[in-house]
């Protein structure tokens, strides 16, 4: 086992996530790499004194510069808001470090596509968690297996409710486009998509401000988006994406409809994955509920007992798994900052297609 130093850029929620995740990955998947939290960079000298604390870092900074170059930072994960990701990322790529940065890929899709070119085959990923949990990573597998035959059809949508009342007050989500919708939940959906089925060739969408003021303030991004599209295999696309759907907490779901059966998945019941096959007899024909165990993608280090199920933060913890597999084997592990881009392409495509009111083709952007 060889010692990896980590600096985490952003001490909030995803920075405390991912401390946590690198604290326990060792331990949950017996790694070759063994993390050591070196460095945590926040906004200001005090938070970044109070996240070290709290998290177990040697250090803090409040500059990210010093992180990035510091020598006993081997790798750096980048939890800040997504203005900060592309100078951030290239400075590390600089220095020949490999980064790992939550999504979306930078502010924009020019900042996505600097910092492609900035990895330039250094190692790299993206931070889609929601696609890692157990009961998708084996929905993935069902599918390319040809369990359910040739995809025809795909709906996904990412659901929730933390802006749902009009009174709700204006805030940092409030406010640019990376905040907005289309760039803070869509691209976890998106990602799904293209993972389970495939590269979108085209597509048709209208996005949508609801609620244009709230207390405190103008509301300059959207609510809520719709879009549906066409994948290269042919199959027929829809997915939808809101931040005001009463009810909904953590609505990331999608059916997959195949040739010989479907699949049916909600992140509100992430352990449980719903299956339907023509080859059953008519008279017990319908949809099977599979609960995740330790036959399942990732599950057994975590738990041997099969349905007493996985969470939020064991996503993170595979996530760190695959990073640090990656470093060790200096070969790139899904999603890598293409893959970033790729889903932040689809986003831009979506946004100039709701301008546009036409179908449009996703490599036209």
């Amino acid at each position: 086992m060889t010692e990896i130093g980590i600096g985490i850029v952003g001490g909030g929620y995803m920075g405390k996530a991912h401390a946590v995740a690198m604290s326990a990955v060792g331990a949950v998947f017996n790694t070759a790499l063994r993390p050591r939290l070196e460095m945590i960079c926040a906004s200001s000298p005090q938070s970044a004194e109070r996240y070290r604390q709290a998290f177990g870092f040697a250090r803090a900074t409040s500059d990210w510069k010093s992180l990035v170059n510091d020598p006993k930072v081997d790798a750096i994960v980048i939890a800040t808001p997504q203005e900060f990701h592309r100078q951030i990322a290239q400075a590390a790529f600089a220095l020949n470090k490999p980064v790992f940065c939550e999504k979306p890929l930078g502010a924009s899709l020019a900042d996505s596509r600097a910092m492609v070119k900035a990895a330039d085959g250094q190692i790299s990923m993206t931070g889609f968690n929601y696609i890692r949990t157990p009961a998708s990573q084996f929905a993935r597998k069902l599918i390319a297996d040809g369990a359910i035959g040739d995809v025809t059809w795909f709906r996904g949508e990412h659901t929730e409710d933390f802006l749902a009342d009009p009174q709700s007050p204006a805030n940092w989500r409030t406010d640019g486009d990376a905040n907005g919708t289309m760039g803070d939940l869509a691209p976890h959906m998106i990602n799904g998509a293209l993972a389970l089925i495939g590269p979108i060739s085209s597509l048709i969408a209208e996005v949508e401000t609801v609620h244009p003021t709230r207390p405190g303030g103008t509301v300059t991004n959207d609510d809520h988006g719709q879009v549906m599209c066409r994948f290269e295999n042919g199959a027929m696309g829809q997915m939808y994406f809101s931040r005001i759907s009463h009810g909904r907490k953590m609505g990331y779901a999608y059916e997959v409809t195949g040739t010989k059966g479907a699949i049916r998945f909600d992140q509100e019941d992430q352990n449980a994955l719903w299956l339907y096959s023509m080859d059953e007899p008519e008279e017990t024909r319908g949809f099977r509920k599979i609960l995740t165990g330790p036959a399942h993608p990732d599950y057994e280090p975590f738990c041997q007992g099969p349905g007493h199920g996985t969470g939020y933060q064991d996503q993170i913890i595979i996530e760190a798994r695959d990073f640090l597999r990656a470093i060790e084997t200096k070969t790139p592990v899904w999603p890598t900052f293409q893959d970033g881009l790729d889903v932040n392409q689809v986003v831009a495509a979506a946004l100039a297609s709701s301008r546009a009111k036409a179908w449009i083709d996703v490599d036209s952007v």
